[in-house]
C-alpha cells in the first residue's frame, strides 16, 4: 500500500483551487508576479567611460559630487600693444574673492593645472624622452639649476632653532637681483613685461617676512609657467614635460631650500594634511597612477615599491620624502590623512578627490587667495579692491590667514586680519617637521623632544 504525500507547504502553494482536504483550510496567497517591478540595469552615463574621464569629471561611484572638470585652455591672447603691469593681491575680502570665483580667470587657472594633470596621466616621469625638451623647457631647467647655485652661496646660519633661518631673507634678496637675466634667457627684453612674469617666481620660493612656504607658493610657480603660456612659451605639447621634468626639478630644488632654511609650513600642517607644503605633487601623482597595472594605493605602505618606483611616480615620491623627514615611524602616527587616503578603492578615485581639493581648499579658500597676485596676464576682475584702497601694499609684510574683513572709515578703505593667524596653532608658531629632522641629524641624532603638531 502506498503511503499518502503530504502536502505541501502553505507558501508554495497558488491561488488555484486547492485538491485535498487540508489545503482547504489554508488561505490562498495570492499570486503578485505581475505587481514586483522589474530590475532595469542602470545606464552608464557619459561620465562614466574612461574616455570621458579623461576629458572632464566622472560620476562618483559612490553618490558624491563629481571632480571638477578640465575647463578648456584659451588661446594666449595677442599682445599687440599690451601694457603689462606688476602683479598685486586684489583678492581683500569675501566680496572680491566671490567674483574671482566667477570669473574667466579662475576657469583659466583651472584649466592650466588640471590640463597637465590631464597629459601625465598613465605615464611615466621616465616616459618623457629628451627629444621632447624643447628649448624654453631646457632654460627653465636652467633657471631652476642657477637658483640653487643661489642657495649655495647662501648657507644658513647655525641657529640652534628649529624655526626658520634668517639667511632665507638673503637667498631671495639675491634671487631678486637675478631674475632680469635669467628672464632674458627666456627671450623677454621688455623691463615691465619681466617685472609682471618675474614676479609669480619670486613668490614661488615662499615668504620672506615670515620664512615660511606652503602650497599658495607651489601655485604661484605654475602661475609663473601659465604667464610663459600666454607669451607662447609653452604649448600644450610641453604640458607632460611641464608635470613629469619641470615640477620634480622644481619639487627637488625646494626640498634643498626647505631643509637649508627650515622653512615653516605656511599652515600649522599644511592645508589638508596631506603634506607640510606640497599638493600638486599629490594630484598629478594620482593621475599618473589611474591605470596603473599593479601599484595600488595601499602600496604606499611598501617600503620597497617607494624604494624602485617613487623616481617615476611623484605621489610615491612624495610619501616617500614625507616619511624621509617625519621623526616618528609610519604614515598612520605622522600623515594620518595619507594614510586614510590610502584605504580608496582606485586611484581614478583619489585623483577625482585631488581636484575637489584644489578647487575647494585653494580656489575657495579665502585665507589662501587673499595672497593670489593678479597681473595683465592673469588678470583681475572688475570692481576688485585693491591694495593701495586698503592700506597695505606688501604682502611680506602682512601677517599669515585668518578672516579678512574690509571697512571704510575716516581713512578710507582698508582691510584687517583675524587675531588668530591661520597658519597658527593656538597662536603658537609652529615649526617644521624638517627643522626638527634636521637639528636632530646634526646631534648626531640625539633624540630631540617630539615638536607639538607635528
Amino acid at each position: 500500500m502506498t503511503a499518502p504525500q503530504a502536502a505541501p507547504p502553505s507558501h508554495l502553494t497558488t491561488a488555484s483551487p486547492p485538491q485535498s482536504a487540508s489545503a482547504q483550510q489554508t488561505t490562498p496567497v495570492p499570486d503578485l508576479s505581475a505587481k514586483i517591478p522589474k530590475l532595469v540595469p542602470r545606464k552608464r552615463t557619459p561620465g562614466s567611460s574612461a574616455l570621458s574621464r579623461r576629458r572632464g569629471a566622472p560620476e562618483a561611484e559612490d553618490g558624491s559630487s563629481p571632480a571638477p572638470p578640465t575647463p578648456a585652455l584659451p588661446s594666449p591672447p595677442d599682445l599687440t600693444g599690451h601694457d603689462f603691469v606688476k602683479p598685486s593681491r586684489r583678492i581683500l575680502g569675501p566680496e572680491d574673492h566671490e567674483r574671482f570665483l566667477n570669473s574667466d580667470t579662475c576657469k583659466l587657472v583651472q584649466a592650466w593645472i588640471f590640463g597637465i594633470s590631464d597629459s601625465v596621466r598613465d605615464r611615466s616621469v621616465s616616459s618623457v624622452p629628451d627629444s621632447d625638451l624643447t628649448l624654453t623647457i631646457r632654460k627653465i631647467l636652467r633657471i631652476l639649476d642657477e637658483a640653487e647655485k643661489v642657495l649655495e652661496r647662501c648657507p644658513p646660519e647655525d641657529t640652534g632653532s628649529r624655526f626658520g633661518n634668517p639667511v632665507f631673507k638673503t637667498f631671495l634678496d639675491e634671487v631678486a637681483k637675478q631674475l632680469p637675466e635669467w628672464h632674458a634667457q627666456l627671450g623677454l627684453t621688455d623691463v615691465s613685461l619681466i617685472e609682471e612674469v618675474s614676479t609669480y617666481l619670486h613668490n614661488s620660493f615662499g615668504n620672506r617676512s615670515r620664512i615660511d612656504y606652503g602650497s599658495g607658493h607651489e601655485v604661484n610657480f605654475f602661475l609663473w609657467l601659465l604667464c610663459l603660456n600666454r607669451l607662447s612659451l609653452l604649448p600644450p605639447a610641453t604640458f607632460p614635460a611641464i608635470g613629469l621634468v619641470v615640477l620634480p626639478a622644481y619639487l627637488a630644488l625646494m626640498r634643498k631650500i626647505q631643509a637649508a632654511y627650515y622653512l615653516e609650513p605656511a599652515g600649522s600642517h599644511g592645508v589638508w594634511g596631506l603634506d607640510d607644503y606640497q599638493f600638486i605633487p599629490f594630484l598629478f601623482g594620482a593621475s599618473q597612477l589611474v591605470d596603473h597595472p599593479y601599484i595600488t594605493p595601499k602600496s604606499i605602505h611598501n617600503t620597497l615599491t617607494l624604494e624602485e618606483c617613487s623616481k617615476d611616480f611623484l605621489y610615491l615620491d612624495q610619501v616617500a620624502f614625507v616619511n624621509s623627514v617625519k621623526n616618528v615611524e609610519g604614515l598612520r602616527w605622522h600623515s594620518p590623512m595619507l594614510d586614510d587616503i590610502s584605504s580608496a578603492k582606485s586611484w581614478a578615485k583619489i585623483e577625482a578627490g585631488m581636484r575637489k581639493m584644489f578647487v575647494k581648499e585653494i580656489l575657495h579658500k579665502l585665507p589662501v587667495m587673499q595672497h593670489f597676485l593678479f597681473g595683465s596676464l592673469i588678470p583681475a576682475v572688475e570692481g576688485m579692491s585693491t591694495e593701495e584702497e586698503c592700506g597695505q601694499a606688501d604682502d611680506d609684510d602682512a601677517l599669515e590667514g585668518g578672516e579678512v574683513k574690509v571697512f571704510t572709515d575716516e581713512a578710507g578703505k582698508r582691510h584687517v586680519h583675524a587675531s588668530t593667524g591661520w597658519g597658527d596653532c593656538c597662536g603658537i608658531r609652529v615649526p617644521a617637521a624638517i627643522g626638527a629632522e634636521g637639528e636632530e641629524r646634526k646631534a648626531g641624532g640625539r633624540a630631540l623632544r617630539r615638536v607639538p603638531f607635528d
